[in-house]
């Protein structure tokens, strides 16, 4: 039996995270790509692969010594690509890495914006489950407006 994509990446990220905490210093930081991955599977359906792979990777090139080359050898470009959508450039200066992140999310794959929607989903939820909902609602009307950007393009959905 072979190894899924989904399954590989998921293997990767925790090995990647390995010792990162989440916030509230006691919960592994894999869990937060887990959750990720798990809500663009539960909640919205998404059984595709390399989406799944890439939401156990989201945070791999950002927060981890990981980089662009290390997804692409191991999961492909699509993967690779979607995976650098949501990364930060911390080489730049805060608004304009602000700035520079949402344009390139904005011209990136459906997929990413989606990946883009859990991960704000679910850090609105463990900031909020801590107390600390203004940043988790900024990230979460983010990800809206450009989940929204993509409704609007299928007439068979309702978009409000």
């Amino acid at each position: 039996m072979s190894d899924l994509l989904w399954q590989r990446a998921a293997a990767f990220a925790a090995r990647a995270h390995a010792g990162q905490m989440r916030a509230d210093g006691r919960t592994p930081y894999f869990s937060h790509c887990a959750r990720v991955a798990m809500i663009v599977a539960s909640e919205f359906g998404c059984a595709d692969e390399r989406t799944l792979a890439a939401a156990f990777l989201h945070d791999t090139i950002e927060d981890t010594p990981t980089d662009y080359d290390d997804i692409e050898g191991g999961f492909g470009k699509v993967v690779a690509d979607c995976v650098a959508a949501l990364t930060k450039n911390h080489a730049l200066p805060g608004p304009a890495r602000e700035r520079d992140y949402d344009e390139r999310l904005a011209a990136a794959s459906w997929q990413a914006r989606l990946i883009k929607l859990a991960d704000a989903w679910d850090n609105w939820s463990d900031v909020g489950a801590r107390g600390g909902k203004a940043k988790g609602i900024k990230r979460c009307k983010r990800a809206l407006a450009l989940v929204r950007q993509d409704a609007a393009k299928h007439a068979e959905l309702e978009v409000e």
